[in-house]
């Protein structure tokens, strides 16, 4: 499956090259891509399979799992490398993809991007939910034939915009960024623009990323994914939802509590109950809250953490749950299998690390952009018992 994924999106990029050469050929005024009816651009779902349009605006959907926005977790480098901090990191991913030729005997050679170096600079650390991301930033690399620089920062906006400003310092030919911070990280990221070098977000920045001067944003809307949510717990029977948090100061976090509490038909409860690297903290936290309010029946865990800990939180104050989660770990997909967690959402962030790259490569060999000034959405869609059984297998490939 995840050969079929890479071979698909190898194509995406080689066809875009084919469309945009022959469209100009015939007519210099017209463009290809399918329209966007929607608002955005969007992907296919957690529980679809591949699902390609290509053109000017390029919009793809396929598997992958979700993240921080939802789960934070940074990352180094991988292949061998140490993880490196905002000074910058090793190459990862660079290769030579192969080469097609077009009806007319033109040849397009992916190796004219080898010397391109592209930055994916993002908030996350290096837990289970970024390092998807990262493998997908750095198959896009290796696939094109590109240098990619994965940075995770563990959610320190300081450290993030010193790793941005590096990157343009060295003459990246393309950045992308998380925005969990907006505040945090805007002037760095203005600062990428006002360098003239093309500027993408993802994950996090939905809100942001134009008014940045941002090509597009690649990920999923936050509050349309808490909707989704809330109406999960409308059709589970739950009456009041502990809508347990992360990450303090992250603004994609609160959207899918807003969202959950929009749809839900009961009340809802929005707490940070403590960070990822404090498993003990957060179980605590989520006990004490369900012992002060015996009204509580339900968990929802903005990541992909949050939910195993909700489930021995309940057991800790003797509370039967119903328990919802953000995002995909091998973890959380065990959880859903036992029926101790009912659901969780996917962003697919295996293609909000890869399409970013796969973006800026066109921009800089062929002047494509994508998205047409909307964001290209990879979610949300839900995994629950019903696919749960599809999903595992590429949970355990690292693709999703």
């Amino acid at each position: 499956m995840r050969l079929s994924l890479r071979n698909a999106l190898i194509a995406v990029a080689t066809l875009s090259l084919l469309a945009t050469a022959c469209a100009d050929e015939d007519d210099d005024g017209d463009t290809a891509g399918s329209e966007d009816t929607g608002g955005a651009a969007t992907g296919a779902d957690a529980t679809t399979g591949d699902n390609v349009t290509t053109g000017d605006n390029v919009t793809t959907g396929g598997s992958e799992p979700t993240g921080s926005s939802g789960g934070s977790e940074p990352t180094g480098s991988s292949g061998g490398s140490e993880p490196t901090g905002s000074s910058g990191a090793p190459a990862t991913g660079a290769s030579t993809a192969p080469s097609a030729s077009d009806p007319s005997g033109d040849t397009v050679d992916v190796t004219q991007g080898a010397d391109l170096t592209f930055h994916v600079i993002t908030h996350g650390d290096d837990g289970v939910f970024w390092a998807v991301a990262q493998n997908g930033a750095e198959q896009a690399g290796t696939d094109l034939g590109v240098t990619v620089n994965y940075f995770g920062v563990n959610n320190d906006a300081e450290a993030q915009s010193q790793a941005i400003e590096a990157a343009i310092a060295e003459g990246s030919d393309g950045i992308a960024i998380s925005l969990a911070d907006p505040e945090g990280v805007s002037a760095a990221a203005q600062a990428v623009t006002d360098a003239g070098i093309p500027l993408y977000t993802l994950n996090s920045g939905l809100n942001s990323y134009a008014e940045l001067g941002a090509i597009t944003h690649v990920g999923q809307t936050e509050t349309v994914a808490g909707e989704g949510a809330g109406d999960q717990f409308n059709e589970l029977g739950a009456t009041k939802i502990l809508c347990a948090r992360q990450e303090q100061t992250n603004i994609g976090l609160e959207e899918r509590c807003e969202g959950l509490a929009s749809t839900f038909e009961g009340d809802v409860v929005s707490e940070f109950v403590g960070l990822d690297a404090d498993p003990t903290e957060q179980e605590n936290q989520i006990a004490a809250l369900l012992q002060a309010d015996p009204d509580i029946d339900a968990v929802m865990g903005t990541g992909p953490n949050l939910p195993l800990r909700a489930i021995a939180a309940g057991e800790a104050a003797g509370r039967e749950l119903v328990i919802g989660g953000f995002d995909i770990s091998p973890d959380i997909i065990s959880a859903i299998e036992d029926g101790s967690v009912a659901f969780t959402v996917d962003q697919q962030q295996y293609l909000q690390g890869y399409l970013p790259v796969v973006f800026m490569y066109l921009q800089a060999t062929n002047l494509n952009t994508a998205g047409g000034g909307l964001p290209i959405l990879t979610g949300p869609g839900f995994v629950t018992a019903e696919n749960v059984e599809e999903v595992k297998a590429l949970v355990e490939a690292g693709t999703r």
